[in-house]
């Protein structure tokens, strides 16, 4: 059978339904580059417009797998399970997360990605640790996994290679919101890297990608569903992100707030997630009867487990962190209870002073940031200090300020209640 790209973009702009030939088709070609940039930017838009079956989403994932090369763990002695978030401010869930894991007796695989835009990306971040490396070969984690139990790095350029090039196009044609495509997008990295199981961290509010919660638990019923249907355990977590996690934003910032978690101490926040993650991947994992990932948070294992990940990849854990050598604080306006400290704005902030990258080429300052000194909820009294911004370059501090202007709201009172940090939970019990 013949197949046009035309016909399949007129076939999804009339609402209809796309073969499973024409997804395997459309997919191929354009990754291949016999179906022009034009030519999918309008198939994009017409999923954004219209939508897609389970079915055909389902499809649209097994072609961008078979895109590329799949991983294969299964010589390990232990079972493996990853963890995906799909983006916020403060976000450094993974760093502690993957060890802490480990020490309970899973293998972590955990390929990721970059910052952009306002969300900051976990690479970014451990690239603060002098000597730490993101690219490893297929060999190299192997034996990282084989020796430690996790492994944190860039995805090699064989995995997926039709969602990397889809990735870019969306991002300039106004896509990147489709559902169909972001589950896709996602799922077709976390299948073809082959791990056992995931757990899906789905942010919620003003500082996600999916802003209400309805939106976000489409995407994770979306994104369980391929899971379940490519044969990998998957659950999902619905998370709030009003507010930024944990106490800074920022490279370096991150990584400093990330150890002191695995030192038994850290953000009351980021210590709760950190834990509901791990105990939720372990049971994914099927792993019962093992360490509670709160004991191994407070007697050291998990510690033990990050700084023999971070020297295997090439870094010294016992470096000092880089610093900021301009900082700014930026006083609360007014007394009373501090109601809104927006996500975004701090994400936009802290983006601004460095921290993250408007291209994906754009270089990012490890020491550039926001470090928070209150939270939601918390008493203020004007002039008292509510927020520190970091940067290498004392010039951005301006159009920092100028981003957390309509993010900081203090009021007489605490106004409505905000989101909790843990909203739902989608996928088998």
């Amino acid at each position: 059978m013949s197949i046009d790209a035309v016909d399949v973009i007129r076939t999804k702009r009339d609402r209809g339904e796309l073969t499973d030939e024409q997804i395997d088709w459309v997919v191929d070609a354009y990754t291949r580059g016999a179906v022009a940039e034009e030519q999918m930017a309008a198939l994009a838009m017409a999923i954004l417009l219209n939508g897609m079956t389970r079915r055909e989403v389902a499809r649209w994932t097994d072609a961008m797998i078979r895109s590329g090369e799949r991983m294969d763990f299964t010589g390990l002695d232990r079972p493996t399970v990853d963890k995906h978030s799909t983006g916020g401010v403060g976000d450094k869930i993974t760093l502690p997360l993957a060890p802490l894991v480990a020490a309970c007796g899973a293998a972590v695989p955990q390929l990721s990605g970059r910052g952009l835009g306002h969300t900051g990306g976990t690479l970014d971040k451990l690239e603060s640790i002098p000597g730490w490396r993101a690219s490893l070969s297929n060999e190299e984690i192997h034996q990282v996994l084989r020796d430690i139990g996790a492994v944190i790095c860039a995805a090699g350029a064989g995995l997926a290679p039709a969602d990397k090039k889809l990735y870019a196009l969306r991002d300039v044609t106004g896509t990147v919101e489709a559902i169909p495509l972001i589950a896709s997008s996602i799922m077709s990295k976390k299948i073809a890297e082959g791990t056992g199981a995931l757990v899906l961290d789905v942010k919620v509010g003003s500082g996600a990608f999916m802003k209400d919660v309805s939106a976000a638990r489409e995407l994770a019923e979306t994104m369980v569903g391929l899971g379940v249907d490519h044969g990998v355990r998957t659950v999902a977590l619905l998370t709030g992100m009003d507010t930024p996690l944990g106490l800074t934003a920022g490279n370096a910032l991150e990584v400093r707030e990330s150890v002191e978690v695995l030192a038994g101490g850290g953000p009351a926040d980021v210590v709760e997630l950190t834990v509901a993650l791990a105990r939720e991947m372990l049971a994914a994992a099927k792993l019962t009867g093992v360490k509670d990932p709160a004991d191994a948070l407070r007697d050291g294992s998990a510690m033990d487990v990050w700084r023999r990940m971070i020297a295997a990849q090439g870094g010294d854990p016992d470096a000092p962190l880089p610093v900021a050598p301009e900082t700014q604080v930026v006083p609360a306006p007014a007394s009373g209870v501090l109601r809104r400290l927006d996500a975004y704005h701090v994400g936009v902030a802290a983006w601004r002073l460095g921290a993250g990258r408007a291209r994906k080429e754009d270089p990012v300052s490890a020491v550039a940031g926001v470090e928070l000194h209150a939270k939601p909820g918390d008493r203020v009294v004007a002039g008292q200090p509510l927020l520190t911004l970091h940067a290498a370059d004392p010039t951005r501090f301006e159009r920092a300020m100028a981003a957390l202007a309509a993010g900081v709201e203090v009021a007489a009172d605490g106004g409505a209640e905000p989101l909790p940090l843990l909203i739902d939970r989608i996928g088998e019990p």
